[in-house]
């Protein structure tokens, strides 16, 4: 069973109209801010001090993804040239590392982002696919289904395993079970 959707030390700001909308078995940990054109998809989490800012595009967030903490997530809005601007776009079962940098991209179902890893505008991290912890995917680079890519800039390294993939799909599972572990103990911390 969750608690409420809503918890005190969560910051959920709707700006220029538009408000967060956080599916009643998502879990937002304390310390996170959610502003704007947010939607977080069912039994996905946000951990602890991430901010989700989509004050000028959307964010949108799958179902059973997981942002840990201290990751930020942002996006571009339409300029000349660009009239639909760098929304975020993010999958189901997505896992994004502690301290990850996520700005107006796609992570496609089940992409991996690493510890501190930053993916930039328009960049597409594939489904299965992997950036390395550390790494910095580029403005445009597309990274091809079940690739692991490195480095800064980030390249294509190989083939991911059929073991690396279901190691993911494994984190994902532990993240969903965590996450409502986690929503238990604020609540039963009066933070909710």
């Amino acid at each position: 069973m969750y608690p409420p959707p809503h918890h005190r030390g969560v910051n959920v700001i709707p700006f220029h109209g538009k408000a967060p909308r956080i599916h009643e078995t998502a879990f937002v940990a304390p310390g996170s801010t959610i502003i704007g054109d947010v939607e977080i998809g069912a039994h996905s989490s946000i951990w602890y001090n991430c901010v989700l800012r989509a004050d000028v595009a959307p964010i949108r967030i799958g179902e059973r993804t997981n942002v840990q903490d201290g990751s930020v997530l942002h996006c571009d809005g339409p300029k000349p040239g660009d009239p639909d601007g760098c929304p975020l776009i993010i999958g189901d079962d997505v896992l994004i590392g502690h301290m990850a940098m996520v700005h107006g991209c796609t992570i496609e179902d089940r992409g991996f982002v690493g510890l501190g890893a930053i993916a930039m505008n328009k960049s597409v991290i594939g489904s299965d696919a992997m950036l390395a912890a550390g790494a910095m995917l580029t403005e445009g680079k597309v990274m091809e289904p079940r690739m692991l890519w490195a480095g800064r800039p980030a390249k294509p390294m190989r083939e991911l395993s059929d073991a690396a993939i279901a190691g993911m799909k494994a984190g994902v599972a532990h993240y969903t079970e965590n996450a409502r572990h986690h929503a238990v103990a604020v609540f039963e911390c009066g933070l909710t």
